[in-house]
């Protein structure tokens, strides 16, 4: 990956949480965690369609995504590495932090 794809990764990560926020702010009736579920959803959907393999079964380009399961795979992969990078990842309240 180089440092334009990481620019166009970054500026649709952001174009996301904005699109999240402004969602909130135009209806005081919205839960976050509804909005949030709505966006990973359509994030999801987009995510598989860039993915569908080509018509060629023995396409190299596409072995790592060539059946549902391996695409499954690379989602949780990819969602793993995304949600660990989060500087929301872990929060101080989580349950698991030690307490002085």
């Amino acid at each position: 990956m180089d440092e334009d794809d990481n620019t166009i990764i970054d500026a649709a990560a952001e174009q996301v949480v904005e699109l999240g926020n402004r969602m909130l702010e135009a209806d005081d009736e919205a839960d976050s965690w509804d909005v949030a579920d709505g966006l990973l959803a359509g994030a999801v959907q987009f995510w598989l369609y860039s993915r569908q393999p080509c018509d060629d079964p023995r396409c190299e380009n596409c072995a790592e995504v060539s059946t549902a399961e391996l695409r499954m795979r690379k989602l949780i992969e990819e969602t793993r590495r995304c949600a660990e990078e989060s500087s929301y990842y872990e929060t101080p309240f989580d349950m698991n932090v030690g307490r002085a």
